[in-house]
Parts: C-alpha cells; structure tokens; sequence
C-alpha cells in the first residue's frame, strides 16, 4: 500500500516545490512548537491536579502548576529538537503503528529524563541533597518511576498518531477529515461497489 507523504518542513508553503522562505519556516516552527506545548501543558498540569488529588493536597499548588507551564515549554522545544534530529524515525518507513508507539518511547524516556534533572534541580536549589530529591520522583522508586513512564508513554500516543497521520496523508487532509462535513466523500470511497 502506497502513502502520500506528506510535505517535509523544508517544503512547507511550497505547493511548487520551492524551498520555504526563512519566515515560511519560522511560521512552521511557531504552529509546531504552539501545538506542542498547548498539548504537554494539558499534560503536565493534568499530571500535577492527579498528584495533588492522590496526596489528597490543595489543587491549588501554585508552583507546581507554574512547574508545569514552563515543563511544557521546554519540553515542546525539547520535541521540536528532537523531531529535527530526527529522534524516533527508525521505524518511518514501517507500518504507523510502529513509529508511533517508538515515538512515544523514545520521548517517554526523553520526558522522564528531564523531569528526573529538574527534580534534583529544584532539591538541590531548595538545599536537599540529590538522593532526597529522588525521593520526589514517582516516590522514589523504580516503580513510580516506571509508572510515571507508563502514563507518559500513553499520553503521547495520541499526540503522535496525530502527527504521524499528517506526516503519511497531509496536514491539510487530516484537517479536512477532522473538521469538515466532508468526511462522507472518505466513507463513500472506502465502500465496495
């Protein structure tokens, strides 16, 4: 089965197969990098209302959620290197199944990674040594670590079965299908005559 790929950010705004001008990839970049970051902050401070919720807390923990936002930033940047690096393409090529849920591992371990260095950041700034911040992470042990990587990894899921379905049939299509009437003419075409 052939796919249409859809077009590289270096192709961008280039119906005639022009190189992007420098602004046309900034805009690109600015739409990723938003979409990005609106979807990790949902993520985070979901993940900080969960926490407070289960140490029966005060939902209003003002520093976690501010935690969050710039977690999200970072990471949406973080993302947007790792997708130029080409992070997570070793299965592009196979079905999207398997580059989607490679995705999500390979940025699972990226995301527990970061949020590990910034636990012990934060100790050690508020003067805990390193092995008293680890007890903040997941509990402090290998299986709070490990569900908190659980929960990562099919978080991201839909983030990337999203971008992966753009990259194989198009941004535009995708949107079509997500956001028009038009769904029908898809549906009428995939039926046997």
């Amino acid at each position: 089965m052939k796919t249409k790929q859809g077009p590289s950010p270096a192709e961008e705004g280039s119906a005639n197969g022009r190189k992007a001008t420098l602004k046309e990839r900034a805009v690109h970049q600015l739409r990723e990098f938003t979409a990005m970051f609106l979807y990790l902050w949902a993520l985070f401070a979901l993940l900080v209302i969960n926490r407070s919720v289960v140490l029966a807390r005060e939902a209003h923990d003002f520093q976690a959620h501010g935690f969050a936002l710039i977690n999200a930033l970072v990471m949406a940047k973080v993302l947007l290197i790792g997708e130029d690096l080409h992070l997570g393409n070793r299965f592009r090529h196979k079905p999207l199944l398997y580059s989607i849920f490679y995705k999500c591992f390979v940025f699972a371990i990226f995301v527990i990674a970061f949020h590990i260095l910034e636990r012990v950041i934060v100790g050690v700034w508020s003067g805990r040594t390193i092995d008293q911040s680890f007890s903040t992470i997941g509990g402090g042990s290998l299986q709070g670590i490990l569900a908190l990587g659980a929960t990562v990894f099919v978080a991201l899921i839909p983030f990337f079965a999203f971008r992966e379905i753009s990259r194989v049939i198009g941004s535009r299509e995708l949107w079509s299908l997500l956001l028009s009437r038009g769904t029908r003419v898809y549906t009428l075409q995939s039926r046997p005559q």
